[in-house]
């Protein structure tokens, strides 16, 4: 099927609907929505999205969207579209990023800092367990462990899973419902569903239209997609082969039983050995396409170190 409108969760779609100064009313209505009217964004600064480590050698971080708000509330939107083993660990290191940045030099500064909030939108499922089966909006703040009451409510971490949104066009009620929508649905889209009838939404399409862009911006849109495809097909792929190899081991290892202990001790090894082999087969697949280093330790979760190391 040809796709009438872009695709959101690749690269070059997601910026163009939510990073640029020029579409930022879809970005502030997608944040009020998700907020319920707790938050109420007049408007948005778009800030520098690239941040340096305070060590030459430090990674760096670079954010889809980075702004603030006319309160100098910052606001980091990441779209991430494959699992990472330790993409709750990224989620914190990022927020660090515009924590460190309020520190004022020189003079008295008596540590005021903004609120700061780090939202993934995930392409996966990210929360397990039946407590999660149908909750796709997860929203963390530092809790005290005996009251439960929020100790700290100027560091937030929301994480929306795209795939548990299972709504249909005519269960669309709230706004954060119709953003959604859009999100899951938008690239399958052949015309604007009736529900969807906010001004803000015919800004969105408009926008999205892939028949109104100009040469350089339909090439930049569908390196963005063979990228997204790209990425995602070498997941897949690798995940085929993890579960092959696995169902063979499990055969082995029902016919060799009697070793307990080194059977256990191997499996443990096999395991660690099998997900660094799978993010290195990954990698490898990536550098072939022409992904470059930080785009791969984006996907993989891989240092750059390492992923020059596959390359030589």
């Amino acid at each position: 099927m040809i796709e009438k409108y872009i695709n959101p969760h690749t690269d070059f779609g997601f910026k163009r609907l939510f990073g640029s100064e020029f579409n930022k009313e879809l970005l502030i209505s997608f944040l009020n929505a998700m907020f319920h009217g707790e938050q109420n964004v007049q408007d948005v600064t778009y800030l520098n999205s690239e941040h340096l480590g305070e060590r030459a050698d430090a990674r760096r971080a670079i954010f889809d969207v980075y702004c603030q708000n006319d309160m100098g509330e910052k606001f980091i939107v990441e779209m991430q579209n494959v699992y990472q083993e330790f993409f709750k660990d990224r989620t914190i290191y990022y927020s660090t990023f515009p924590i460190r940045e309020q520190a004022q030099r020189g003079g008295e500064w008596d540590f005021h800092l903004n609120s700061v909030y780090t939202i993934g939108l995930l392409n996966f499922n990210f929360a397990e367990g039946m407590e999660n089966a149908h909750r796709w909006h997860h929203e963390v703040k530092l809790m005290e462990v005996d009251t439960h009451e929020v100790f700290y409510d100027k560091l937030t971490y929301i994480y929306v899973e795209i795939p548990k949104f299972d709504k249909t066009e005519d269960q669309l009620v709230t706004m954060y419902d119709k953003w959604m929508f859009v999100l899951k649905n938008l690239s399958r889209l052949m015309e604007r569903p009736a529900a969807l009838q906010e001004r803000v939404f015919t800004r969105l399409f408009e926008q999205a239209e892939i028949s109104k862009f100009n040469p350089q911006e339909l090439k930049s849109y569908e390196d963005s997609v063979n990228a997204y495809r790209d990425i995602v097909n070498a997941i897949k792929t690798a995940e085929k082969r993890k579960y092959a190899e696995g169902k063979a081991e499990g055969k082995a290892e029902g016919k060799a039983e009697g070793r307990a202990e080194g059977r256990a001790e191997g499996r443990a090894e096999g395991r660690a050995e099998g997900r660094a082999e799978e993010k290195a087969e990954v990698a490898r697949k990536l550098l072939t396409i022409g992904l470059s280093i930080e785009q791969i330790a984006e996907a993989t979760g891989l240092t750059a170190d390492e992923i020059r190391a596959l390359n030589r």
